[in-house]
């Protein structure tokens, strides 16, 4: 009986590990991608897809510890310190709403992902007022509400399709994904 503890937590190690650095390479990869979006600040979020499927597959806390280790190192290897404190509160306040958006069970991903991209949006730009110390900054939540709601969906969509496709055994031991 021990044995079989001991692999399954190696296995979850392993997984867990696994998806911190695929969270890693695609923030890196999403930093290549040129400005070529209409609005300064738009980002794809294409870690969120990782962080989705920790949430539906293995639950509240790993979908939390791999975002905040995600945030960290990557602000540790390519960031500033102003980057750190707008991608802390954006990923943290976004996984939050998540989490609790996922526990109501009323909700299918995609929705919860939009949610996910708009409380990250305001996360930065609270962030960046508190840090700028102004208010003066709070009209641009519009614009970035807008792509929040476009780039959560296109996200959704994506992290549902894994969800649904990626099989059970490589999470065993972990939560069920359903949408």
């Amino acid at each position: 009986m021990k044995k079989k503890n001991k692999s399954q937590a190696v296995r979850k190690v392993a997984l867990f590990g696994m998806l911190t650095a695929l969270a890693l390479i695609l923030s890196y990869v999403e930093a290549l991608i040129p400005a070529f979006f209409a609005f300064p600040g738009m980002k794809l979020g294409l870690t969120n897809i990782v962080v989705l499927v920790a949430l539906y597959r293995m639950g509240s806390v790993p979908a939390l510890t791999i975002n905040l280790l995600r945030i960290v190192l990557v602000s540790v290897l390519f960031g500033s310190f102003a980057s750190f404190v707008y991608s802390l509160a954006g990923g943290m306040l976004s996984t939050a709403v998540m989490i609790l958006l996922r526990h109501s069970g009323r909700l299918r991903l995609v929705t919860v992902s939009i949610a996910g991209g708009v409380a990250h949006n305001v996360g930065q730009i609270v962030a960046a007022m508190i840090m700028m110390s102004t208010a003066g900054i709070g009209w641009y939540l519009c614009v970035l509400w807008f792509t929040g709601l476009i780039t959560g969906a296109l996200i959704g969509m994506l992290g549902g399709m894994l969800v649904k496709r990626l099989p059970e055994r490589l999470f065993a031991g972990g939560k069920s994904g359903e949408e």
